[in-house]
């Protein structure tokens, strides 16, 4: 059994395949990412099509990794509306700062969600597109992360399909780590319209 492991990262998609049993490495290849704080998330498609072709077709199972907190959003047609706004876009500072004010300070921040938000985190970014680009915020209706859009998009990118795990949902400034759940008046909160979340994959079991 072969199965594909991808990450993609800020600066690149890597694509490793491995045997299941013993993991071996039986093939691997790399394609670059646009340098900046925001990419289309078709580059990623791009990137990870040239590092997989001649892999990805003989894996058994596939696993996505990929950057954290960047803000991938869509239309009611699943279509991309704007390029991502990574981790690494600071210019969501002030928004940042705002939210952490309006809704109780940073104790009361952690005491939600786990984390105080940064400029970073999808919640501020979200807050600073309902600003910046009213026109844009108002088609929103699916926010997604990076990893989140890639694994929609291997899965056949069927509208009201796209999931995540919990470990990148902590990411986002709208999720409860202590309960496990989405906290969506957050995110609406921040981007002044309701928004769908992506659906939270069953946490993995151990025997």
């Amino acid at each position: 059994m072969l199965v594909a492991g991808i990450d993609s990262s800020t600066q690149s998609t890597k694509v490793v395949l491995c045997q299941a049993e013993d993991g071996i490495v039986v093939g691997e290849a790399s394609a670059p990412h646009p340098d900046g704080t925001e990419c289309p998330p078709s580059a990623w498609w791009d990137a990870l099509s040239a590092a997989g072709r001649g892999l990805l077709e003989h894996a058994d199972a596939v696993a996505v990794a990929a950057q954290q907190h960047g803000m991938v959003v869509l239309d009611e047609a699943g279509e991309v509306i704007r390029p991502a706004m990574l981790w690494n876009d600071v210019k969501s500072a002030p928004q940042a700062a705002a939210l952490v004010s309006e809704f109780g300070g940073a104790m009361e921040w952690a005491r939600r969600t786990g984390s105080v938000p940064t400029m970073s985190f999808t919640v501020t970014k979200l807050r600073w597109l309902a600003e910046n680009e009213p026109s844009n915020a108002a088609r929103v209706r699916r926010v997604l992360l990076p990893h989140d859009w890639l694994t929609w998009r291997l899965a056949g990118g069927s509208p009201g399909e796209a999931a995540t795990d919990r470990g990148d949902a902590s990411g986002t400034g709208y999720f409860s780590p202590a309960d496990g759940r989405w906290l969506p008046e957050l995110a609406e909160t921040a981007l002044g319209r309701p928004v769908g979340l992506p659906r939270l994959a069953a946490p993995s079991r151990r025997s």
